[in-house]
């Protein structure tokens, strides 16, 4: 069962007045959708590998968990931030796996609707975050809707309602910005 707006903006309000209770019943309520987005993220690792759908959704939880909760708007704005700091465990796990070895184990990525066939030990992720940074110093919106896409697996309405977009310029800044960072991942 998905989420739903009904049970989760609730939650989310109570748990921003401070309620542990609700932040708790929040994140069992959006742990399914939570695996499937970090699913999307793994597609294609080989079995057995050191991050596993679970890890990487428990250690975006635990990170969720240390921070004080911001002011959200309503659930398309919770799951992009958890798009966000799953992109920043995935990052951290690269970087701890000595992911930044050039030449090792490159991969190259594709830029489809999600990172497709990453591999978190690899130095494409690393190339990929450069990339975005690069991309947020030109065109933050830009960057922040790639994140979405690539990161939360979302697509353009979702996009457009986390980041108070229309849905038109939700499809176009993708459009330009996974042609921006095609070039960006070609020249490294």
């Amino acid at each position: 069962m998905k989420p739903t707006i009904e049970r989760i903006e609730p939650l989310l309000d109570a748990w921003g007045a401070g309620d542990e209770g609700a932040r708790d019943a929040l994140l069992e309520l959006v742990y399914p959708h939570l695996k499937q987005m970090a699913s999307g993220k793994l597609q294609g690792e080989a079995v057995g590998h050191t991050l596993d759908t679970t890890a990487l959704v428990h250690e975006a939880c635990l990170d969720l968990l240390a921070s004080n909760p911001p002011d959200w708007r309503g659930k398309a704005q919770f799951f992009a931030f958890m798009s966000t700091v799953m992109r920043r465990v995935l990052l951290d796990h690269a970087r701890r796996k000595g992911a930044a070895k050039r030449g090792g184990g490159w991969g190259r990525v594709e830029l489809g609707d999600q990172l497709v066939g990453s591999d978190p030990d690899s130095a494409a992720i690393l190339d990929l975050e450069r990339a975005l940074d690069r991309l947020e110093a030109h065109a933050p919106r830009m960057a922040r809707v790639a994140e979405c896409r690539i990161f939360g697996g979302m697509n353009d309405a979702q996009v457009a309602e986390a980041l108070g977009l229309a849905e038109r310029t939700a499809a176009r800044e993708w459009q330009r910005g996974r042609a921006w960072l095609r070039v960006a991942l070609e020249e490294n």
